[in-house]
């Protein structure tokens, strides 16, 4: 695995220094990667979730004789 860094650099000289991560560091870079997938994954499944409602809507309101086109104008 190649080592992660950080360039900081000195606003007085203008001069850049590439720093490896401390352990503390990846762990929050880590962290943070692992809360962005786990914030996607819901929102992916409420977009799911949506769909399905929607759907489950839709076959309702076709079981008591609606049209499609009238079922999707209701849930639109």
């Amino acid at each position: 695995m190649s080592k992660l860094i950080r360039t900081e650099i000195d606003g007085l000289t203008n001069t850049a220094v590439e720093v490896e991560l401390t352990a503390a560091e990846i762990a929050e870079v880590e962290a943070i990667a692992a809360q962005a997938e786990l914030d996607r994954a819901a929102q992916e499944a409420e977009a799911l979730a949506k769909i399905e409602a929607k759907a489950s809507g839709i076959a309702k309101l076709l079981a008591l004789g609606l049209t499609e086109e009238e079922a999707t104008a209701l849930l639109s």
